[in-house]
């Protein structure tokens, strides 16, 4: 038993330690590059916390577990219980606020279209305010349209209608429906006259489009609703990820505490 558990906890334990030093690596790289966009910069900080968090944790583990250390394997231990609290709320936590936000089905399209009344008021806040600045620069910097411009999609209004945007292209490249804007092509749209009532008076977005092709609707809530739901998806599958590594951290919890009553037998027995 010994043997085993001592094992499984330093075989993880390394194994996080290789993903905590890529992910050490890779943020100094982006630090020094300076080809990096300003939407990946985004993320250089967190990556080097996170990086720094899994490899020292890791480390404090492959000590207590392969050098019989048993102060660093209680002191991983009481690290691991208190991250698999935290991990275990915080996934709570996205279960709820990421429980609204289906789009709306438009009759005779192939893609749906949001709002951001839909989602939760904390998803809100991350389109909200002055982040919004930055994120239309990201989404213009990305370039999330130019795949609309190839192709029958592009010339052909029946072949672009029929297809499956993503929720980012539904609402940044394209007017909402019901302003009832005429399809020139997929980037291009010509809105209708001053007084056909067809306009929908209560949509600002309708307003907000312009067929510059580095604006287009990149000012429009329907816009911020694209992104919100692209975020929802990302956090939806970051909640399955998160019970999946519950029940990893749990198992290697398990292990460790099989690891710690072996460390503190041996020492027992050595010092008898």
């Amino acid at each position: 038993m010994f043997r085993v558990s001592n094992f499984v906890v330093g075989l993880a334990n390394t194994l996080v330690m290789l993903v905590g030093a890529s992910a050490i690596g890779y943020s100094i790289y982006m630090f020094v590059h300076q080809g990096v966009t300003d939407c990946e910069s985004a993320i250089r900080a967190p990556l080097l916390t996170t990086g720094i968090v899994l490899f020292v944790v890791s480390l404090i583990g492959v000590i207590g577990s392969c050098f019989k250390e048993n102060v660093a394997m209680v002191s991983y231990l009481v690290i691991l219980f208190a991250g698999i609290v935290a991990l275990m709320a915080f996934s709570i936590f996205l279960f709820f606020v990421t429980n609204k936000g289906v789009g709306r089905v438009v009759s005779g399209r192939g893609y749906r279209e949001y709002r951001t009344v839909d989602f939760s008021t904390w998803l809100n806040g991350f389109v909200g305010g002055k982040r919004w600045v930055g994120i239309r620069s990201c989404l213009a910097e990305a370039s999330v349209c130019d795949d609309l411009s190839d192709g029958p999609v592009s010339q052909i209004a029946d072949a672009f209608y029929h297809k499956n945007l993503s929720p980012i292209q539904s609402g940044c490249c394209k007017p909402p429906s019901d302003c009832n804007f005429q399809f020139r092509n997929a980037t291009f749209w010509i809105p209708p006259r001053k007084n056909e009532t067809a306009v929908a008076a209560n949509n600002g977005d309708c307003d907000a489009w312009s067929n510059v092709q580095t604006e287009l609707c990149f000012n429009c809530n329907a816009c911020k609703a694209g992104v919100l739901a692209n975020i929802r998806e990302k956090w939806r599958n970051l909640l399955v990820f998160n019970i999946c590594l519950l029940v990893l951290l749990i198992t290697v919890y398990s292990c460790g505490c099989c690891a710690r009553r072996n460390n503190r037998t041996a020492r027992k027995r050595d010092s008898a």
